[in-house]
């Protein structure tokens, strides 16, 4: 059954958020795993001349893709963010758009090489209304690319996340967590010609690694 999403309220709690994580000094960098430097980069979307991140965040990825000549361009949920952002980053050419992802995909028809989500909406987001949103607006051959931590043993579909503890306003959201194989059925049965999933192990022993999802159109 699917969770009941508030836009509003979850509006509300990466506003918050967006308030803690934007960095004015943040430069532009590019990275799938929470660990500096550690796993792939940017090779995994190919070669795009255009892409589009859901969930954007601070933009610092699309700058950086901006600064090696990709149209770069985001949506993210929190009018915070995206105003922060466009400030911040506006000598670059990358673009941010605020909007909820899946009603974006749904309205707007313009396509990409790469779609691509970093502990993002593709974490959010339920994979059986996101996935073939995104596979409509890809070009032939294009990417799509995704990095979250993977899911908790025994713990899979939807879960609620309370922001910033438990003690204060009760802001929550909904993430969605699978086991890898379960992520590459969901992205071939939303129509992507192939998909692989697998995780990351962290850069130091006990702790957690991420899962990192790359499927292709035809």
């Amino acid at each position: 059954m699917p969770v009941p999403h508030d836009l509003a309220a979850e509006t509300e709690l990466w506003d918050a958020y967006a308030e803690s994580a934007f960095k004015e000094d943040a430069e532009p960098t590019f990275n799938w795993t929470q660990y500096v430097g550690h796993g792939p980069g940017p090779e995994l979307l190919g070669d795009p001349s255009t892409v589009l991140e859901i969930g954007c965040g601070t933009g610092r990825a699309l700058a950086y893709l901006d600064s090696r000549g990709v149209k770069a361009h985001g949506v993210d949920l929190s009018p915070v963010m995206v105003k922060k952002t466009r400030e911040r980053w506006s000598a670059t050419g990358a673009t941010f758009a605020h909007g909820d992802v899946l009603e974006y995909l749904a309205k707007h028809t313009d396509t990409y090489d790469a779609v691509f989500s970093k502990f993002g909406a593709a974490w959010f987001a339920d994979p059986g209304r996101l996935f073939p949103l995104v596979q409509a607006r890809l070009n032939p051959g294009g990417v799509f690319v995704f990095s979250q931590p993977p899911a908790i043993p025994g713990a899979y579909g939807p879960q609620g996340m309370y922001k910033g503890g438990f003690g204060g306003k009760a802001m929550f959201t909904y993430r969605y967590s699978f086991r890898p194989p379960v992520w590459e059925r969901l992205l071939t049965g939303a129509g992507f010609a192939s998909a692989s999933a697998r995780v990351i192990d962290a850069p130091y022993d006990g702790h957690i690694g991420t899962l990192i999802v790359r499927a292709t159109v035809a």
